[in-house]
């Protein structure tokens, strides 16, 4: 990492983190932890070929968390001065002081810190003017304006780059961190016909920007993907086979992630209390974390604790075979942390070999006659119960082939019975986050219309 990106190098991130420990243990801490980040990045919108909006932004910061026994205290601040660490450092300690015991509060046991650090080839800065970026963003836009005379409005063309770095120390000897970045290219277009009017998007991103689709793709996609959503109808109330589509997918994997994590668990506000070997997905259906991915967006060689990290099947053939948990509410569930204090790392959602991984035509085909969703409205997901309910839009499927498009319309059903009826995962995935899955096609839903 070159130091000419960031204000501060590593070593002042690690020479901060030490005053801060040093500091804590002087305003009576038994243990403690800091992190030391800072990160910038800027983004350009350009709409209808016009530059619209550029931001920047820049920052830094400092957190300590202060142990008293097993009281607990938290402040942060974003002056890095001496005097200014020391003051909060004191505000954390005080805070602790005064906060009653929590018997599972503290530190990960030393023996769960990680002692290696390898480089997942995260830190790719894209060195953009904005008139570079002005310039990849009008060229997004303009490709979405070359679809199809009916989109005649948009709501811009964006480029952005990010990039951070950060040291996380702790009492117990602990100190560790690494840069990141995160690029990102996309557009929202709106197509009009007979009055009507039609809104969807695109976009690309990825650590590196060689590995992002180009500009001209992304506004295609959103321009066809807008233009295809016209003449859209409702249907009447039915049961019928339903494909989430990829980019909405991961958020059916996203519902199992928060079940089957320990903040849930501890406080019994999940449908899948107990769910350790049982057999919740369909028997096809595999997940698998990897932490270690080379560029990946949830890669990382450590968690927000420090603690170690291991690639590991999360659910296999349908069992599930281990839970997300902090050295927090591991403690209070008389577990051992996973290693994910923060969240789950990359998530590969694939078929067992039996299974099969199918393309969206082909899955199309399986599926035969059904709905097809594209976009899903609202948060109706009840965590406690399983429920599931979503606005949603899309496209009606028969004989395997899209018949017309179709809006105002709800899915619904129950998680569990979502997930066990999962018949194929599609090879269909855009790599835009943590979760990594191709389309989900579940054999039976509610979908409520007319």
């Amino acid at each position: 990492m070159s130091n000419s990106h960031f204000s501060y190098s590593q070593d002042q991130f690690k020479k901060i983190a030490q005053q801060v420990l040093d500091y804590a243990r002087i305003a009576g801490a038994t243990a403690a932890d800091t992190e030391v980040s800072e990160g910038f990045g800027q983004t350009v919108t350009v709409r209808k070929g016009e530059i619209e909006t550029v931001e920047f932004n820049k920052d830094k910061g400092v957190g300590v968390t202060v142990y008293v026994g097993q009281r607990k205290g938290h402040a942060s601040t974003s002056d890095l001065s001496d005097a200014a660490l020391k003051a909060t450092v004191e505000k954390a300690a005080t805070i602790a002081k005064h906060t009653a015991e929590d018997e599972a509060a503290g530190l990960p046991e030393r023996e769960w810190l990680s002692t290696e650090q390898p480089d997942l080839d995260l830190f790719h800065p894209w060195n953009l003017t904005v008139e570079e970026a002005a310039e990849l963003a009008k060229s997004c836009e303009a490709a979405a304006f070359k679809v199809d005379r009916r989109i005649d409005n948009s709501e811009g063309g964006s480029v952005s780059t990010q990039a951070s770095h950060f040291i996380y120390a702790n009492s117990l000897g602990f100190a560790g961190g690494y840069a990141s970045t995160r690029q990102g290219i996309s557009a929202a277009v709106i197509a009009s016909e007979a009055g009507a009017m039609q809104r969807d998007y695109w976009y690309t991103t990825a650590r590196d920007a060689a590995d992002m689709k180009s500009p001209e793709y992304v506004g295609r996609m959103a321009g066809e993907r807008a233009v295809r959503r016209l003449k859209g109808r409702r249907l009447s109330t039915r049961n019928c086979p339903v494909i989430f589509e990829a980019p909405i997918a991961s958020g059916l994997i996203s519902s199992f992630v928060g079940a089957v994590s320990g903040g849930s668990l501890y406080r019994k506000s999940s449908f899948l209390l107990d769910s350790m070997g049982q057999e919740i997905f369909s028997p096809i259906v595999n997940l698998r974390e990897d932490p270690f991915l080379k560029k990946g967006l949830g890669s990382c060689p450590f968690d927000n604790e420090g603690v170690k990290v291991a690639a590991r099947d999360v659910v296999k053939n349908g069992v599930v075979q281990g839970y997300f948990l902090s050295s927090y509410s591991a403690r209070k569930l008389g577990m051992t942390t996973t290693g994910n204090a923060g969240g789950s790392h990359n998530l590969i959602l694939q078929c067992t070999e039996a299974g099969g991984q199918l393309g969206l035509p082909a899955m199309l085909k399986k599926m035969g006659t059904g709905l097809l969703v594209t976009e899903l409205l609202g948060h109706g997901t009840n965590m406690v119960t399983g429920d599931y309910s979503r606005g949603a839009a899309g496209f009606w499927v028969e004989n395997g082939e899209i018949q017309y498009p179709v809006e105002e319309i709800t899915v619904a059903g129950n998680l569990k019975d979502i997930f066990r009826d999962i018949q194929a995962i599609g090879s269909d995935v855009e790599v835009r986050g943590s979760k990594l899955t191709g389309s989900i096609l579940v054999g039976n839903m509610m979908v409520a219309g007319n």
